[in-house]
């Protein structure tokens, strides 16, 4: 349903943000990892057609969206990384005015944000002015407005930030329901937000896609590549210089270390199975 081909996006005087890159979105969620600066906010921007990319094309339903993008903002629920509030507003008032900006009545938007509210967990606070929200709150309100005229296409991206962990965990059940029959793409750097729910994932680094599969496919990368050891904890820093290490815990008999590397890297490792983000971390560092 949402192709996005060849995409490219060069700043005035900046690198390619984004490269050549390819994807073909059906049902599902595809979760869009990177670390910070890999493109993916770009690529979203140019999703949610916001921004027009500098080369490449992005098809909803076989139709040019950038040429015409009317069909596919009907459809979409966007959710930036930087979302924007008018303050005095109540979070009731707030997602009745954009409620009205997608065209719903008012009897349907009425039902509608009092669903969004409860399922949010703000029903509580729906009377208070955005401005007294904290930055959690805030993002469960833009969560809120991305949903509002049941989209087809959901674009998230670090949708998670300033929730707290069960808030976290509310959100990604939601977003596995709605890709049963949705387009649903989420941006993160963080692993856990997506190894439970994505159905797809695909790794970028540097605008290009390093890798597209399923979470299984991720975690084949990696196989037989993942090591524990427990070091003294003077001689941890020095392994971590020469090793790439995805995790540390400090314990009474030392420093265990999580490393991935082709051979055992030092005598007394041992073969661990891997994880996404071990997974993630070797496709980002090769």
């Amino acid at each position: 349903m949402l192709e996005l081909l060849d995409i490219t996006k060069v700043y005035k005087g900046q690198k390619r943000a984004v490269d050549g890159l390819t994807l073909r979105l059906g049902p599902g969620l595809l979760g869009l990892l990177g670390p910070n600066g890999a493109g993916k906010s770009s690529l979203l921007r140019i999703a949610a057609t916001v921004t027009r990319p500098t080369g490449g094309q992005v098809r909803f339903d076989g139709a040019d969206a950038v040429a015409r993008p009317g069909a596919l903002r009907r459809a979409l629920g966007y959710l930036p990384q930087d979302f924007g509030v008018y303050p005095n507003l109540t979070a009731r008032e707030f997602l009745a005015y954009l409620a009205a900006v997608k065209g719903l009545s008012s009897r349907s938007a009425r039902s509608r944000i009092d669903e969004l509210l409860e399922l949010v967990n703000l029903t509580h606070a729906a009377r208070r002015p955005l401005g007294g929200f904290s930055g959690g709150m805030l993002r469960r309100v833009g969560i809120a407005q991305a949903l509002l005229a049941d989209p087809r296409v959901v674009i998230v991206d670090e949708p998670t930030a300033g929730l707290d962990p069960e808030e976290r965990v509310r959100f990604r059940n939601l977003l596995s329901d709605l890709a049963a029959d949705r387009v649903v793409l989420l941006s993160t750097h963080i692993v856990s937000d997506i190894e439970s729910v994505a159905t797809r994932i695909a790794v970028i680094k540097d605008g290009r896609v390093r890798l597209d599969g399923r979470p299984e496919d991720l975690l084949r990368t990696v196989a037989g590549h993942v090591w524990e050891v427990v070091v003294p904890p003077e001689a941890a820093a020095g392994i971590q210089q020469r090793l790439l290490t995805t995790r540390l815990v400090r314990t009474a008999d030392g420093v265990r270390l999580r490393v991935l590397a082709t051979a055992r890297p030092l005598p007394d490792a041992v073969p661990a199975p891997p994880d996404l983000e071990d997974a993630y971390l070797g496709v980002v560092h090769r």
